[in-house]
């Protein structure tokens, strides 16, 4: 196989590279490009004319896009395994803590309680929502965009292909690809690597990357509103980058065992005072 073109662009806040074995035509980017916009003009809680904000304007029902109900019902099983912790309703909460569309990195005196499940109600294709609330599905919604601009690759004939949205990657070709796993206290070391094949995803979540103020971050516990404390990092391989990416958050959140049941994934998390733990058929190594 050739060298892979690289495609490199800035796209909802962060960097993306596309590797292909040949470069895309330029309809295949302007498709990309159009995916991305089309997802961003719904979910972004950053942009004034987005769904979501019309949503956390006011109550009202809203029809959200196909990408919707996968999306939501990944959150919803989240939802209850995690007895509420993770949540896509934390978003006025991320807000007020200072992550917010301005980027203040300020936190309010009074910060809004996260609102329970029961704040909204999906019914295929309509949100309704009793009252003003702002969504954030960032815990999941990087990856379900990189399967979408995968799926938009895959539409155009490309068969060969890596996605990586800023660490949140998937990977189709027939060889394999190897990636280390940062340290979450220093970016020149790597605590292990992983392997992942054709069809497989990887996602990693770490609290230094969006952190501020005095212990501050963006992994909240929906029960409480709060920053996390005792998981730094974790990383997961699953068969779906929105899977790979809403585990990875929830492993924060819950232990393992309670999300084995009802996924097929394999992980590494590393906790606050240095200790490492991974599942027994990780794909690479770990350095411990």
């Amino acid at each position: 196989m050739p060298p892979p073109d690289a495609w490199q662009f800035e796209a909802i806040g962060t960097a993306w590279q596309i590797d292909t074995a040949s470069p895309m035509s330029s309809a295949t980017r302007d498709a990309i490009m159009a995916r991305i916009d089309s997802f961003d003009t719904a979910w972004s809680r950053f942009r004034a004319d987005s769904l979501v904000s019309s949503i956390a304007g006011s109550a009202g029902t809203w029809e959200l896009p196909d990408e919707a109900d996968a999306l939501l019902h990944l959150y919803s099983e989240l939802y209850d395994i995690t007895d509420g912790a993770m949540t896509p309703l934390i978003g006025r909460a991320l807000s007020d803590l200072g992550y917010d569309s301005d980027y203040s990195l300020t936190e309010r005196s009074d910060p809004a309680p996260v609102p329970a499940w029961d704040a909204i109600a999906w019914r295929r294709p309509f949100l309704s929502n009793v009252a003003p609330v702002l969504l954030d599905v960032g815990a999941a919604g990087k990856g379900l965009l990189v399967d979408l601009l995968a799926s938009v690759l895959t539409e155009h004939g490309v068969d060969s292909y890596t996605v990586d949205g800023s660490g949140d990657l998937f990977h189709r070709s027939v060889d394999p690809l190897r990636i280390a796993l940062e340290h979450p206290a220093d970016a020149s070391r790597a605590i292990g690597v992983a392997e992942i094949h054709r069809g497989q995803a990887l996602c990693g979540s770490a609290t230094n990357r969006r952190a501020w103020g005095d212990g501050l971050h963006h992994v909240l516990d929906g029960r409480t509103g709060r920053p996390t404390n005792d998981i730094v990092a974790t990383w997961v391989v699953a068969d779906s980058c929105m899977i790979a990416d809403g585990l990875a958050t929830a492993l924060f959140l819950a232990e393992p065992v309670q999300l084995m049941p009802r996924f097929t994934y394999e992980f590494v998390r590393m906790h606050a005072d240095g200790r490492v733990e991974w599942s027994p058929e990780f794909p690479g190594e770990v350095f411990t």
